[in-house]
């Protein structure tokens, strides 16, 4: 029997196992503290109403004869996917329906994407990194190689002379530092992986925390990335469809390598390996981009940049160093104290019974650093803030 010996590589499997196992510990220790998570990025608000009504009716088409459907469309359901391209079209940017490819979730595509390329691939990162991009680059066997995202270079690198790669996982706004990169900096990614034949991955569930006008909330915002990048996106962050999932990534039909042509290649994994998503959650996620589900979002997002703002405003009267929380739900913050990620994470839990997320299971310049996320419920964030104060004396 061979065995795939790079589970034994997988870092981002330890660290949430081992926060599970040291809050497991704590709660049975402290039962009577009652413990806030600000750690694992879950929303806490509900799906919106528009979302839900367009939910049940799907349902209900479905247990009737005359309005029942079987087998959708294999990229998704048109309706779907125009709904996309007109969000797109809001932001100033052009993709077509016909480069749109309806999935589970964000997750579930950043994965299978790198199975459009060769064993013998190299993909590089970010270090630190959201850890799907680096474990499931290693399961299936890819060569990873890392760029330094540091505070000197604003956790935003860039590809310099000697940057040589097959792929690139770019996330912007970033998780975990809350980064995000400017049309320039994209640029210089478009332009760099046009001249090396190299594709970028560009992760932009995020982009809805974008508060900026200044900052692209897309990669197809940049001339030339049509010829040289994949776009994936998710409902989940946005109009919170964690349980319900729903996610879509973009393939322009002009990305081509080698003489092969991605968006065909992207098909044919996709109708290979999955039925796609169920009619009504796709009627859902239609429902996000009416004139209510809009408005319904951004009262949501609204909420969680509360949360964020709150969060830095206690940072900054304890004196401690933080990027993000601007125009993305992750504050980013150095441990102190000269505390080790870990020893802040015990520190916090013990001391104020609040969760966060050790920044050395992003890789190894996470360490020292440690992230919070805004997606807690706001009574609940405003406690730990109260904590976390109480903690230093404040």
């Amino acid at each position: 029997m061979k065995m795939n010996h790079h589970f034994s590589e997988l870092p981002g499997s330890y660290l949430f196992s081992e926060v599970a196992k040291r809050v497991a510990a704590h709660r049975a220790a402290r039962p009577e503290q009652g413990i806030i998570s600000l750690g694992i990025g879950d929303v806490t608000r509900p799906l919106c109403r528009p979302v839900v009504a367009a939910l049940a009716e799907a349902c209900f088409e479905q247990g009737r004869a005359e309005t029942f459907h079987g087998y959708g469309e294999e990229q998704g359901d048109l309706f779907l996917r125009q709904a996309i391209a007109g969000h797109y079209a809001g932001l100033g940017v052009r993709v077509e329906p016909e480069d749109l490819f309806i999935s589970d979730g964000a997750k579930s595509d950043l994965a299978g994407l790198s199975e459009l390329f060769s064993p013998g691939c190299t993909v590089l990162l970010q270090d630190p990194v959201y850890p799907a991009y680096r474990d499931a680059s290693l399961l299936a066997g890819r060569r990873v190689e890392y760029l330094d995202a540091v505070r000197e270079n604003g956790f935003l690198p860039l590809p310099g002379p000697g940057c040589r790669a097959d792929l690139v996982y770019l996330c912007s706004p970033g998780n975990p530092t809350g980064a995000v990169y400017s049309r320039e900096q994209l640029a210089a990614w478009v332009a760099w992986a046009n001249a090396q034949g190299a594709v970028l991955v560009f992760d932009a569930a995020y982009e809805a925390f974008i508060a900026d006008p200044a900052l692209p909330h897309s990669i197809y915002a940049v001339p030339g990335a049509e010829t040289c990048a994949i776009e994936v996106c998710s409902f989940s962050k946005t109009a919170g469809f964690t349980g319900t999932r729903c996610g879509y990534t973009a393939v322009p039909r002009t990305l081509q390598r080698e003489g092969l042509n991605l968006h065909d290649m992207w098909l044919r994994r996709q109708t290979t390996k999955t039925n796609g998503v169920s009619y009504p959650v796709q009627r859902g996620a239609a429902a996000v981009f009416t004139a209510e589900g809009q408005a319904a979002c951004r009262e949501n997002i609204a909420l969680y940049r509360r949360n964020a703002q709150c969060l830095a405003a206690c940072l900054e009267e304890l004196g401690i160093w933080f990027c993000g929380g601007e125009n993305s739900p992750y504050l980013w913050l150095e441990c102190p104290d000269g505390m080790d990620s870990w020893q802040f994470f015990d520190h916090l839990l013990q001391g104020a019974g609040v969760v966060g997320t050790p920044g050395s299971g992003f890789g190894k310049n996470g360490e020292g650093y440690f992230r919070l996320t805004a997606f807690g419920a706001e009574a609940d964030t405003a406690e730990a803030v109260r904590r976390i104060l109480r903690l230093y004396g404040r």
